[in-house]
């Protein structure tokens, strides 16, 4: 018997090749650092205030009124309240008609957007052109689908007179954009605004990547889930509006960021059917179905949204001057104790250059760890501050081009701005005391 228990032990390998080198993850090990270490998360990417009223109750009424069907499946594509008013409002931001049924597919969150994206699309051999610093999922979800990523920096331009940087001052290189662009490649992944630098794309820089896409036939996976979070009067603008651009586009979008209920795990795709139709495939033969309870809360939110549109009590109006004040206090607290921020245009994540500070964490010659990642543990352990390393956002091989920044989150309340405040402060005086 023990010999053939032995002999049982499996010895072929488990593990798909899909797999390989993209079992580590930043949010785990980070989440798990603040839990341990942190009396102040700015790290990870949720607000730690509440959704709006009038979305918590629709979400309670869903739940408790006589409807009994929404605590069973709805349609596998999106319930109908919420694909219908989708297709409304995005059809009027894209000043189209858009087919709720067709136009329109909701997903477990954005993240699950973006994976149905890349499965439809991505063939072995394909590549993908990746933006960086770009939110660290596309690079696994590329090779996971079996393409390779292409990567292209936004490169920073000092700002003249001491000024403090923008993210505006991240650009890229237009002639380095178009040699990433080949008969091999498939698709771009734009973000904007983008996670982590709050970038805007101008228009100028949009019309950029749409040309180049029209020339190359090449797809776009727009990510827009910080649409709304747009500050100083800039302009979020749609590349599937511009020329060209609507038939080789699909727009991602997420109810977590635009509503502030990141456990919601609603997302959307917008885009034509042509490219919809493949990810509905991927969708009924992954996820196959989202939360009807939680859709049927986020019609209702989206619902009250439409009519209010543009108007002051628009939470869409209300939640970025919110967090316009929010970032310019993070700005003010981070640069009064020298740690450089870089002021975003959108988003709710701000990145800092931590060069001052080095002193405290010294250098580690020939450490495989990027010198921000050290920083921003040796932070979390010894001043209960969290924050993300920049380098995350960077593929393997630019790692260490830009490890002196790193990323916080000011979608918190204002307690918790404000002791992260008091850390930075008293870390101040005693860098500074004999």
């Amino acid at each position: 018997l023990l010999s053939l228990s032995l002999q049982a032990k499996m010895s072929r390998p488990v593990q798909a090749r899909r797999l390989e080198g993209i079992d580590k993850n930043i949010w785990v090990e980070f989440v798990k650092l603040a839990a341990t270490y942190s009396t102040v998360n700015l790290g990870q990417g949720f607000p730690d205030f509440p959704p709006p009223d009038f979305l918590k109750e629709a979400f309670v009424r869903a739940l408790s009124g006589e409807n009994h069907m929404l605590h069973q499946y709805t349609r596998a594509f999106g319930h109908p309240p919420l694909v219908k008013i989708l297709a409304q409002f995005f059809g009027k931001l894209l000043g189209r008609d858009l087919d709720p049924m067709t136009n329109v597919m909701v997903t477990v969150g954005a993240y699950q957007a973006l994976f149905c994206c890349f499965q439809a699309f991505v063939d072995e051999g394909d590549e993908v052109i990746i933006i960086e610093p770009f939110f660290d999922c596309y690079e696994p979800m590329v090779k996971m689908a079996g393409g390779t990523s292409v990567f292209v920096p936004l490169r920073p331009i000092a700002p003249k007179d001491g000024k403090l940087m923008s993210s505006a001052d991240w650009q890229l290189d237009p002639a380095e954009l178009a040699s990433k662009f080949s008969e091999r490649t498939k698709a771009i992944i734009l973000n904007s605004p983008n996670n982590p630098l709050g970038k805007v794309f101008s228009r100028g820089e949009l019309e950029l990547i749409a040309d180049l896409c029209v020339k190359h036939d090449v797809l776009c996976i727009s990510d827009e889930v910080y649409e709304w979070l747009v500050y100083d009067g800039k302009e979020h603008i749609r590349i599937a509006s511009l020329r060209g651009m609507w038939d080789r586009t699909v727009i991602i979008g997420s109810a977590g960021k635009t509503f502030s209920a990141t456990g919601w795990k609603v997302g959307w795709t917008v885009g034509p059917n042509r490219l919809l139709q493949h990810l509905r495939t991927v969708h009924q033969n992954s996820a196959y179905h989202c939360a009807t309870v939680a859709q049927e809360a986020v019609a209702h939110g989206f619902q009250r949204e439409f009519e209010l549109y543009g108007k002051p009590d628009s939470y869409l109006v209300q939640l970025p001057k919110e967090l316009q004040q929010k970032r310019d206090w993070l700005v003010q607290s981070l640069d009064a104790v020298g740690m450089k921020p870089i002021i975003p245009e959108g988003t709710y994540f701000l990145v800092a250059d931590i060069s001052e500070f080095k002193s405290d964490v010294p250098d580690v010659p020939d450490s495989d760890e990027p010198y921000d990642s050290r920083f921003a543990k040796w932070m979390v352990k010894n001043k209960g501050l969290a924050a993300i390393p920049l380098s995350a956002f960077y593929c393997g091989a630019h790692k260490n081009n830009y490890n002196h920044f790193i990323r916080f989150c000011f979608a918190k309340e204002e307690a918790t701005l404000k002791a992260a405040n008091d850390i930075l402060q008293k870390w101040k005086q005693e860098k500074t005391s004999p």
